[in-house]
């Protein structure tokens, strides 16, 4: 059972990922969930800048350890994801283009909310 929870969490985790990546986007159909991506997105940097640990690898550590298992060498990103997804020199890059990703989306969310229907008659240009 351990083993089955353990690849549920790296499933969660590589939404989560997505999410965190790719989230911006839902608000330009939803603008308030700009709100819980915010917080994913602020999470995702932490982890990655500062010592914390991600909770979801946490978790995944635990159901290794319930199988005999040892910790993530490097935690999750580092056994999932680079030299697996892209090369570990690559990282610069990706992170900048996730970076740009990011800030697309949220610029698109911003442009989508400005120009909604049903916009105040003050914000509506006429031609």
């Amino acid at each position: 059972m351990a083993r089955v929870l353990a690849d549920v969490t790296v499933g969660v985790h590589i939404l989560a990922l997505l999410y965190i990546g790719l989230g911006g986007f839902l608000a330009w159909r939803w603008p308030k969930s700009i709100f819980v991506h915010i917080f994913f997105a602020v999470w995702g940097v932490a982890v990655n800048v500062f010592p914390i640990q991600c909770p979801l690898t946490a978790l995944e550590d635990y159901f290794r350890s319930v199988q005999g298992l040892g910790p993530l060498p490097g935690g999750f990103n580092a056994y999932y994801i680079y030299g697996t997804i892209f090369p570990q020199s690559m990282l610069p890059l990706v992170a900048a283009a996730a970076l740009a990703i990011l800030v697309f989306s949220y610029v698109g969310a911003y442009h989508r909310w400005r120009h909604r229907d049903g916009a105040p008659a003050h914000r509506v240009r006429q031609v």
